[in-house]
This record gives C-alpha cells, structure tokens and sequence, in this order.
C-alpha cells in the first residue's frame, strides 16, 4: 500500500487557501482508484476541516505539525508531546517582549481545541483570529483563565518581520521547542509563528499512520521547513515550484506551482489518472 501524504497551504491549496475544481477532481480520481491520501499540516483540524469536507480524507490526518494526530472514524484526537508551563511561560515572555500577543491553544478533554491570549496588541491580530477561524469554531478566552494542568499543544503569533524573528531566535535557544515562521496569508510585511514540542513533527505523524495503516511506501508533498520532516522519511518527496530552497533541495523533484495546481497535474500524470 501507498500513501499520499499533502501539507496544505502553499502545496494542495492554491493562493485562496482552498482545493481548486481541477484538484477536487483529482482527488476524486485517486479514491476511484483506491489509492490512500491524507494530510499533514501546520493548521488545527477545526482551521483545516472546512476545506477538506466532501473530499474524502477519511483516514488518519496530522495537525499542527504532527503534534496532534485526528482519528475521522473515532472522532478523536492522539496527542504527542506538549508543552510544560516553563516552556509556555518562554514563549509568552518572548512574544510580549516583541509587542506581539501569543495564542495558546490546548486540547480539551472534549476532544476540541481552545484558544487563550492576553489582550490583542494589533489591528493584524484581529485579522489572524478570522483567519485561523477561531471566532466561529471556538470562544478565545483570557490567557490568565489558562488551567494550570492544561494540555498546551502549541503556540501562534503574528507582526512584524523584524519583531516575530527576534522572538524565532528567542525561542530557538530552548532545547525542547521548534518554532517555525514564514509569510503570512495577510500581507508580505507580516510573518506567521508556529512553536510546538520538538519530539513532535510531521514526519514522526506519519511514521505512527504508516504503522497504524500497515502502509509500505509514502510519497510526500510540501512547501516550507516544517515538511522537512515529512522528506526525509518519505521514499518520494515533492515540492511545488514555489516552494522555498531548503524544501527544494531535499526534495525528489521540484513540480508545478501551487497555484498553477502543480500537485494536481503531476499526480494524474504520475498515477496515470483518467476522468471518464
């Protein structure tokens, strides 16, 4: 058996952030020809799950970075490794010292994500709690609410160039985080933050769904630094032509770009995919 594996944003999604007609429809193709595909992504579930309702990702999915693995057929989540409150409380110092405000996101015992964080700092925020799609799938609660024994599963941020890499290489110097940045969704003069628990990443997800789905080979596709991972236990890995140089070099072959739905059309040629 083999399995696809697709990061999101900047791979499968075009520059809308959403799955194209003409992806759609391969998808369709390859469940027609029974062959199994699932995502590893930086997002949450309730930030992915709109977008890939009625495209039948029935198997296991990795979210924020291979942190939390959703079970669709159990409705639930396994979860790897999260942060203690010495490393929340790092990372929290290090963002409000920059004059950006941290989102910490934890797992509830429902199954469901929450998010805390202390008052906004900036107009950019508001736009990244609309984006993420907080404001309509959960209630953002004051960061001093935060439970002691909260399952803390990772931390976002969004600023300024300049103010988000001060808080990377802040964070960075703690031996048991990773934190990952990039071009946000909202301009080129913003950056995005992820940090998480460095034993977790994609590529450990997808060795646990390889196990759990008896799968011999993985063919991979991503754009950015945290699908490194994914590339290097993957026996074929893909980036698309906007993808940036780290990813390109470990990557098998570089293909179309995402916005030109690249993944779509190297996927038909390379399963020899027909409509019809």
């Amino acid at each position: 058996m083999e399995l696809i594996v697709f990061d999101l944003d900047g791979t499968l999604l075009n520059q809308e952030s959403a799955i194209s007609d003409y992806t759609s429809e391969t998808l369709k193709l390859l469940a027609e020809h029974e062959i199994a595909y699932t995502v590893a992504t930086g997002r949450t579930l309730h930030g992915a799950r709109a977008i890939l309702e009625g495209h039948q990702f029935l198997l296991p999915q990795a979210y924020k970075n291979g942190v939390m693995i959703w079970h669709p057929e159990q409705r639930q989540f396994s979860s790897g490794a999260m942060l203690t409150t010495d490393e929340l409380d790092h990372i929290v110092h290090a963002c409000i010292g920059q004059g950006v405000t941290p989102f910490v996101f934890t797992l509830e015992e429902d199954q469901e994500n929450r998010v805390y964080h202390p008052a906004l700092q900036s107009a950019i925020e508001e736009r990244l709690i609309h984006n993420l799609g907080i404001e309509d799938n959960i209630s953002p609660r004051p960061l001093h609410e935060l439970p002691a024994d909260a399952a803390i599963t990772h931390v976002n941020a969004i600023g300024p160039s300049e103010a988000i890499n001060a808080v990377l290489n802040n964070v960075n110097d703690e031996p048991h985080l990773v934190a990952y940045s990039g071009i946000a969704w909202e301009g080129r003069q913003w950056r995005w933050l992820d940090v998480h628990h460095s034993d977790a990443s994609k590529g450990g997800a997808i060795e646990v769904m390889k196990e759990l789905l008896g799968v011999e080979r993985v063919v991979c596709f991503g754009d950015n630094d945290n699908d490194l991972s994914m590339f290097e236990m993957a026996d074929e890995s893909y980036a698309p032509a906007n993808a940036n140089d780290a990813i390109k070099a470990a990557a098998t072959a570089v293909i179309g770009h995402h916005d030109e739905e690249g993944i779509a059309r190297f996927l038909r040629e390379r399963f020899r995919l027909e409509s019809g």
